[in-house]
């Protein structure tokens, strides 16, 4: 079903939504994508709706971190590390080129906490759920070679450990992609209005196409609720709400700052400890750009409009930034970009954001089932849960649910274009693309293997991605397809001319369709990816 994602293919959309499904799945974010995946893979029909862009919401705003959770120790949350902590590995191993390790460097500053006995504790309980063992203490001169522009006031020494990072959007698309392979289909910009209900509870969804204003209604057997900080709004439909039920999510919103490279280089990723507060925080080189984050703060506003950093949350990251790095004399003007993003995490009442546990949680209620909470590192085992209940719920359905390779082995390999690329380029579009890297480079005209300049982006995936990848919005492709958007000045502006010139074609749009999607794209970056005033 990869036509429907092509220019034009949306115009079979209605005889595809009148299908009988096992499933639909709600939600177009990493749980979303995994729960297509893991159902598709084992031969259940399942369709999957997204009522914006795919990975729109938290899933292309994350610290773009595949990590085992080290702070959840302190917490006691020892499960939940392990459990991420292995499919961290998992993922290393079978999505390289997409999730890539990363080395985390911490300073021993005197009197600052956590103390370099507990860190190192710590340390030793993630490295024997890994089934690893390596050195993690260094002294004074080594750890300041290692980190050379962190401060060194007060420094003793640091530890250095490993977790992982990845492109959060391309994670998405790249696990839609493997489960449209296996029969899956993925929708986006087709939003669920209302659940349709018979004796036995929900049968389907009332969906709304966000491009044609045309409704549809789409039976299944089952429903599932993958819808994020969104899922309270879903699940309060209908008998559930007057019941008297309650919302059950703490909506927090984590920000971050984009610096360019050159303005605060690492070679390690910083992790610190805020000076004000103790929370940690961090910087990690990404994408060709420097990394800043994370907040996590109440988030009080609509969630139907998209999140943005707040003035307090620039001042909280820059005052760490000042702290770990003064001889930088790092500014805003610095700052190329910023996002903020919100997660879905489990309402337990308590007076810190941050100590709320991260987590997943299943509910089914009336016949709607939901999935929420959780980390990005831990997809794979989330759909797995679901598909344990949904078991019971499709009597004539049995699979053993054992986990699988995250992705299926490429049958074509993009290496045999390894000379014409960028060094790194082959292994880095193999993990974002699979099957399909082959295809993308042999599309590519003149100069469009080369890289965009301040990124690790060539132009032949703009192409790809008008053509092949469902843009249905010019943000959709660039800030989500491709990372553009935060990783240049003013969210790319100087290259749209270029970038028309390749992907206008591809979209088969007017002038009046380009111009009118490049007008909204820099009203809604100026609004929600730069610094407030």
């Amino acid at each position: 079903m990869m036509a429907l994602w092509r220019s034009g293919g949306r115009a079979g959309l209605r005889e595809v939504l009148a299908r009988e499904w096992d499933l639909i799945v709600v939600g177009g974010g990493i749980t979303g994508a995994g729960i297509l995946l893991e159902a598709s893979r084992r031969g259940l029909k399942a369709l999957l709706v997204e009522q914006r862009d795919f990975a729109w919401g938290t899933s292309s705003r994350s610290s773009k971190l595949v990590h085992g959770g080290l702070r959840y120790l302190k917490e006691g949350q020892f499960a939940l590390t392990r459990e991420s902590v292995h499919e961290r590995q998992h993922l290393l191993q079978q999505a390289a080129g997409l999730v890539e390790p990363q080395s985390f460097a911490f300073g021993e500053f005197d009197g600052r906490k956590p103390g370099k006995r507990m860190f190192l504790l710590g340390l030793a309980i993630y490295d024997r759920m890994a089934g690893q063992r390596a050195r993690h203490y260094f002294g004074l001169d080594e750890f300041k070679a290692l980190a050379p522009n962190v401060s060194t006031v007060g420094l003793k020494g640091g530890m250095v450990y490993t977790d992982a990072k990845t492109d959060d959007a391309r994670l998405v698309m790249r696990v839609l992609q493997e489960a449209q392979q296996h029969g899956g289909v993925a929708v986006n910009y087709m939003a669920v209005e209302s659940l349709l209900r018979t004796d036995g509870g929900v049968c389907g969804v009332r969906v709304r196409d966000g491009l044609s204003g045309a409704q549809h209604e789409v039976r299944a057997r089952l429903v599932i609720s993958a819808t994020g900080a969104w899922a309270d709004g879903l699940r309060m439909q209908g008998d559930v709400a007057a019941r008297g039920a309650k919302p059950r999510l703490r909506p927090l919103r984590g920000s971050h700052l984009v610096l360019p490279a050159w303005r605060l280089p690492l070679a390690q990723a910083i992790s610190l400890m805020h000076p004000q507060d103790g929370r940690p925080v961090f910087a990690f080189p990404w994408e060709g750009v420097t990394l800043v984050g994370t907040t996590d703060v109440d988030h009080k506003g609509d969630l139907s409009n998209e999140a943005a950093i707040t003035r307090a949350e620039v001042d909280y990251l820059m005052e760490a930034l000042h702290d770990q790095f003064p001889q930088l004399d790092l500014q805003e003007r610095d700052v190329i970009a910023s996002y903020a993003g919100v997660r879905p995490v489990i309402d337990s009442g308590k007076a810190d954001p941050s100590k709320e546990g991260r987590d997943h949680a299943l509910w089914l209620e009336d016949g709607l089932l939901t999935v929420t909470g959780g980390k990005l590192t831990t997809f794979r085992v989330i759909a797995l849960d679901a598909l344990r209940l949904a078991v019971t719920l499709l009597p004539d359905w049995r699979d053993k649910l054992e986990p699988q390779p995250v992705f299926g082995t490429a049958a074509t390999s993009v290496l045999r274009y390894q000379r014409l690329l960028p060094a790194g380029q082959a292994r880095r579009l193999q993990g974002r693309y699979g099957a399909m890297a082959q295809q993308l480079v042999a599309a590519a005209q003149p100069g469009e293997l080369a890289l965009i300049a301040g990124t690790e982006t060539i132009w032949a995936q703009l192409r790809w991605a008008a053509r092949c990848e469902s843009v249905q919005k010019l943000e959709d492709l660039l800030l989500r397809r491709s990372r553009i958007g935060i990783q240049l000045r003013g969210g790319g502006v100087e290259i749209l001319g270029r970038l028309r010139a390749i992907c206008q074609p591809e979209l088969g749009w007017s002038d009046e369709r380009w111009e009118a999607e490049q007008a909204a794209y820099l009203a809604l970056w100026n609004t929600h990816y730069s610094l407030p005033a």
